[in-house]
Order: structure tokens, then C-alpha cells, then sequence
């Protein structure tokens, strides 16, 4: 048996579907080789408390949130702890209060699941504190370098064909234009995966530019055809035709994507006099129970990340590549952004489909 260690792991960045799953891996495989585990809370803000806020996780408390959505650890996406915004404006370091939480609570290692951006930030931490550190990447977008799967894409994918299966009939109910915006930050992953699947006529993604004449002619074309109805499925990253992004201001100033739905519904019903409407799935694709693929993804990184802290290998995150686990340096992990790839086989199969792509 390994010496006795005590592992913290928390859940950073949005939520999404198999983060329980990934804290359930984790804590059950520690158990087999008798080492305790800390849920750290809220995550790095929990580091950042005095005292830490951390809970111990046991098999009892662990073994019912296989299916659970979410995380039960809690997450924030606001602020970075390098440059914190404080109660009065003012911005502070708050690094030192994080890797101080680290050594109080006693840590032999810490697991963190997060997004590129939350990884970047945590391995800093690590490398500026000297502490061990493993990285499980997690993001609906699916746009973490170097995985080829990320926990959450596949329950988004699956959330958003559903409704795409659902919308099909109302469409041809109303002769209309039905068009669904998808999350996608900066890649359109979603969108293309659940467009192919769920039968979308057109699909749109920030990697290929669009013109509003082909997305209309195609359209008008299946109109021609006695198709009187049709589906779009758009990434919340596609720009307009002028190339800007459509935004909302949200209620503490946070300036988020969303509104090209909308802004295309307007522009087509302008130019084929189509009747459209607009549904937009926003959080609803990184809630609810996780689809059996992502639980199995999440079991395999848990496991995967507490047999690295055996070996003694850190400042890695565990990947899925070439249908096994494996870990790579989290610096080579983040240092590239995955976009859908023009050129690949999905966009190839789309257009062998019939597929519009906008180009």
C-alpha cells in the first residue's frame, strides 16, 4: 500500500454535467489505496478562506452523485485570484491567501477540474506555491487543446440534438424557420456535432464565414423542393455579417455572448419573408443528469488523476487520446486553443450530408 496521503480536489469554471461523476472517481479510487480526500468549496475561493473551506468526502457521501448534474463542491467563474476585485473596487493578489490555504489544510497534492482557463490559472498557482498539482479538463465547449474529449461535451451535444428532434415537428407544423442558438464561447463544437445529429439543414460556427444570401438561397431552395420548413442550429460565437459579436450586458457588468439568433431570424425574415422563431438552450445544455458517456469520461479522468499522484507525477493533466488516458504537461495541455477544423471530418461530413454551412 502507497504511504498515507491527503488529497484536495475542487471543481472550477462553469458547471457542467459530469463533474460529480469525476469527484466520485477520484474519492473512491484514493479509497482503495487508504488516502483521504478534501472537497475543496467554491473552489479556489475556498483555498482563499480562514480557514479553509473544505469537507471531508467519503465513499457514503460520494457514491449517490454519479448522475447528479453539477458539482456538489460549488464553482465560480468570476474573478482571478491575481488580480481579485474587492468588495470596494480596488483589485488585490490574493495568490499567497490560496497557496497559504493549501499547506493549512495539510495537502499532498491537488486535483483541479477545470477549462483552459481555469487549469492556466491553477497551474500558476501551483508553480508560484511549489505545490503538486494534477488538472482534469472539463468544458461543454470541448475546446481544452489537447483532449480529444472534455467532461460536459457530450451531454451538451446530447441536450442540444434533443432539441433539435423536438423542433423538427413545430417546424413543420408552421411552415417556419426554426433557428437554435448553442453555447460555444470561441468554437462551435456544439453546434456541428449536435447539427449532424439532430438534422440540421443549416448549421453555423465561428471557424466558417457565413453570407446571409447563401443561408436564404438554401432556404428558398428547399422551399422549391416542398421542404417548407427548415432547421438552423448556430453557435453563440458566430459573428454578424459585419463581423461583430452579439452581446448582453448581464447584472454585475459581465459582457457575455448571446443575441445571433435573433440578430438571423430578423435578417432572413426581412429577406425570404419567412415566418422564424428562435430558441435559445443557453444553460439549460450544462444542467441536469450526464450522459453515460461523460460519467465513463469523468470515472476514467478521476481514476487516472489519483493513479498520477501514486507515481508521483504532477503538474499534468489527465487527456483522453486515442481511446485511452493518458497525461501530458498541463503547459503543452493549454498552450493551444481546439476550434473545429475547417477542414475536418465532421465539416466534410456535413457537406456530403447537404448540410449549409453559410459559405
Amino acid at each position: 500500500m502507497n504511504q498515507h496521503k491527503r488529497i484536495g480536489i475542487l471543481t472550477s469554471g462553469g458547471d457542467c454535467a459530469g463533474l460529480n461523476a469525476a469527484i466520485r472517481g477520484v474519492v473512491r479510487c484514493a479509497n482503495q489505496q487508504g488516502w483521504e480526500v478534501l472537497g475543496i468549496c467554491q473552489a479556489t475561493n475556498g483555498l482563499m478562506a480562514d480557514p479553509p473551506n473544505a469537507i471531508p468526502l467519503t465513499l457514503a457521501n460520494v457514491d449517490p452523485i454519479l448522475t447528479r448534474g453539477g458539482t456538489i463542491l460549488g464553482t465560480t467563474n468570476k474573478g482571478n485570484p491575481f488580480a481579485f476585485k474587492l468588495p470596494d473596487g480596488t483589485v488585490s493578489d490574493r495568490s499567497q491567501d490560496i497557496i497559504n490555504g493549501y499547506y493549512k489544510l495539510e495537502l499532498d497534492a491537488l486535483i483541479g477540474i477545470g477549462g483552459d482557463g481555469s487549469l492556466a490559472i491553477l497551474h500558476r498557482l501551483a508553480k508560484q506555491g511549489k505545490f503538486n498539482f494534477i488538472g482534469i479538463p472539463k468544458t461543454i465547449d470541448n475546446d481544452v487543446g489537447i483532449t480529444e474529449r472534455s467532461i460536459g461535451f457530450d451531454t451538451a451535444v446530447t441536450i442540444a440534438t434533443e432539441a433539435l428532434d423536438r423542433l423538427h415537428f413545430t417546424a413543420a407544423s408552421h411552415n417556419r424557420v426554426m433557428i437554435l442558438e448553442v453555447m460555444g464561447r470561441d468554437a462551435g463544437h456544439i453546434a456541428l456535432n449536435a447539427g449532424i445529429a439532430g438534422g440540421a439543414d443549416v448549421i453555423l460556427i465561428p471557424e466558417i464565414n457565413y453570407k446571409l444570401e447563401n443561408i436564404c438561397y438554401a432556404i428558398q431552395e428547399r422551399q422549391k423542393r416542398g421542404q417548407n420548413y427548415t432547421i438552423i442550429i448556430v453557435s453563440e460565437a458566430v459573428c454578424t455579417e459585419a463581423g461583430e459579436h452579439m452581446t448582453k450586458m448581464e447584472q454585475f457588468g459581465e459582457c457575455r455572448l448571446g443575441g445571433i439568433g435573433q440578430y438571423l431570424s430578423d435578417k432572413i425574415g426581412e429577406a425570404t419573408a419567412a415566418e422564424t422563431r428562435v430558441t435559445v438552450l443557453g444553460h439549460i445544455q450544462r444542467g441536469g443528469i450526464s450522459s453515460p458517456h461523460d460519467r465513463l469520461l469523468a470515472s476514467a479522468f478521476g481514476v487516472a488523476a489519483v493513479e498520477a499522484i501514486a507515481r508521483d507525477e504532477y503538474d499534468v493533466m489527465v487527456t483522453w487520446q486515442n481511446r485511452e488516458v493518458i497525461t501530458v504537461p498541463i503547459a503543452e495541455a493549454i498552450k493551444t486553443y481546439r476550434v473545429v477544423d475547417p477542414q475536418g471530418t465532421l465539416v466534410k461530413t456535413a457537406r456530403g450530408l447537404g448540410i449549409c454551412l453559410g459559405d
